[in-house]
């Protein structure tokens, strides 16, 4: 239709055209029904308890905003509030989602993820795993551990060491038992004497304060300050005092963060531990505040995770394993990790719960692959053992027991043995054997040594190439995925709580994703 040269159309890609179903839009192998199949199957209403206001705007449905976020960590990993805003308004299939709702405001994702999901998110992860896992028949009977250290969310230049906090509140214990001295000279006219002591509690310190203003008469307006000004030496004393009373409070405070378990801390989020982390391809380390994260993967999906301030990975086994059971009812019969685990303590704790021995310990590659190592004659466990119940050395020469000790760290009470040889002197084997002058002294524990030799034997059989191999693919390849292809390669939240929620809606993501891609492939395969 033509007029006065201008020209009006009608039939431009902006008009309204039918279907007006959204659901019409969306191809029916898209995640979204994958999503939905799952999500449906779950009461989520009973993890949301939120307090409705009597006043004001009309909440947002809570369920629709959790179906909302987590379907953002499905199909992109990790995203920002900001970024699920704006995919609410733009991308078709999360306004499938909201059923003609207004898009919510990335404030109100926030507070609902603040105030409503910390504390359920981990329950809700449980519940998505129960479905799939039933409908997979997932086998719960191996499990693939793996651990990796993530980034905080903090200053890398913001460290405070334990030793460091230990050592200097030493030194003030000293200072002031120094001053201590110097004020009982100055009031020993008064009958009065503070005691000396090797260490001082801050309530004690508060106390000789208190007593000492009042036996030299310290008022407020007699303190000076300033340039210019003579301090008097009951001021002197009273500074020193105060000064050394808030240093105290400073070093405990530290101490107290740092607890039983940690040695270091970050100031800018004091849930963080200092690691030695690799920042480049080639390996180099750098010292930086983060959380150690374990995951335990059953069939490739995300069985369990925790996330622990210690670096160790040998202590984060045991708490891993309890999760486990307090979520599943059981342990795993097959426990596959690398040799950041096997330890002593583990080994024992898969004993005594019916967990068979697959978890590498440190020299294993060497004793599978080094002849030389492995069936060195020098070596303590490969001392032939006498009638006497003694090892003896290549030499022909016996070894006499000295005493047993308590084995470092070990929580089961173990000990472990010491031998002395009789005599080394002019031994031709000396070089050898032992670089120690006079006789060699040598540790044995048959306990970890059998432990030892139950491993070779499992992981070096058909069953045990299998599981390292599948350990490798799953176990290491979901940290992969997570880091390089889900972009979670620092923590965005701060505390130990904040990165436990994150790592669960990673986890919740990865496992819906996981379940879409196998159900897909069923499909393409039939």
């Amino acid at each position: 239709m033509r007029k006065n040269k201008t020209t009006w159309k009608y039939d431009t890609p902006y008009q309204l055209k039918l279907p007006l179903e959204i659901e019409k839009i969306i191809e029916i192998s898209d995640p979204i029904y994958t999503f939905s199949e799952v999500l449906n199957q779950i009461d989520l209403k009973r993890y949301l308890v939120i307090k409705e206001n009597r006043t004001g705007r009309r909440k947002f449905d809570s369920e629709t905003l959790l179906k909302v976020i987590l379907f953002g960590f499905m199909e992109h990993g990790y995203v920002s509030t900001r970024e699920i805003e704006k995919l609410c308004k733009t991308d078709i299939r999360f306004m499938w989602l909201l059923q003609e709702e207004k898009a919510p405001s990335h404030m109100t994702i926030d507070n609902f993820m603040n105030h409503c999901l910390t504390d359920s998110i981990e329950e809700i992860f449980n519940e998505i795993n129960r479905y799939i896992f039933e409908v997979e028949a997932v086998d719960l009977e191996h499990i693939y551990i793996d651990g990796t250290k993530l980034e905080a969310n903090a200053n890398k230049y913001s460290w405070v060491w334990k030793k460091s906090s230990l050592k200097n509140r030493q030194k003030t214990f000293d200072k002031i038992s120094v001053l201590l001295k110097e004020i009982n000279k100055m009031i020993v006219y008064q009958g009065i004497k503070f005691d000396i002591r090797n260490e001082y509690a801050i309530e004690y310190l508060e106390q000789v304060t208190e007593q000492y203003v009042n036996l030299v008469d310290l008022h407020p307006e007699t303190i000076v300050r300033g340039k210019g000004h003579r301090k008097s030496t009951e001021q002197k004393h009273y500074d020193k005092l105060i000064e050394y009373t808030e240093k105290l409070k400073k070093y405990a405070e530290h101490i107290n963060t740092c607890g039983d378990s940690r040695n270091s801390y970050s100031k800018t989020d004091t849930g963080a531990t200092f690691f030695r982390m690799k920042r480049d391809y080639i390996g180099n380390d750098q010292l930086l505040p983060g959380y150690n994260i374990q995951l335990g993967l059953c069939d490739e999906y995300i069985s369990v995770f925790d996330v622990r301030q210690y670096a160790s990975d040998m202590d984060c086994f045991q708490p891993l394993m309890e999760k486990f059971n307090e979520t599943y009812g059981k342990y795993p019969t097959y426990p596959v990790a690398d040799a950041g685990y096997g330890s002593l303590n583990n080994y024992i704790y898969c004993q005594e719960n019916g967990m068979e021995k697959y978890m590498k310990f440190t020299m294993f590659k060497k004793e599978t692959e080094d002849a030389r190592y492995r069936d060195n004659p020098y070596r303590a466990v490969n001392f032939p053992i006498n009638e006497n119940g003694n090892p003896v050395c290549p030499n022909g020469k016996e070894f006499h027991f000295l005493y047993s000790r308590a084995i470092k760290n070990n929580k089961y009470g173990r000990t472990e043995e010491l031998y002395q040889c009789e005599d080394c002197s002019n031994c031709s084997h000396k070089e050898r054997c032992c670089k120690c002058e006079g006789n060699r002294i040598v540790r044995l524990n048959e306990e970890l040594s059998s432990y030892h030799q139950e491993v070779l034997n499992n992981l070096n059989s058909t069953k045990g190439a299998l599981l390292r191999m599948n350990r490798s693919i799953q176990a290491e390849g979901a940290f992969g995925t997570i880091k390089w292809n889900r972009e979670y390669k620092r923590a965005r939240r701060k505390g130990l709580k904040g990165v436990i929620f994150e790592l669960a809606l990673i986890s919740c993501g990865f496992n819906l994703h996981k379940y879409h891609l196998k159900k897909i492939a069923k499909l393409s395969a039939a």
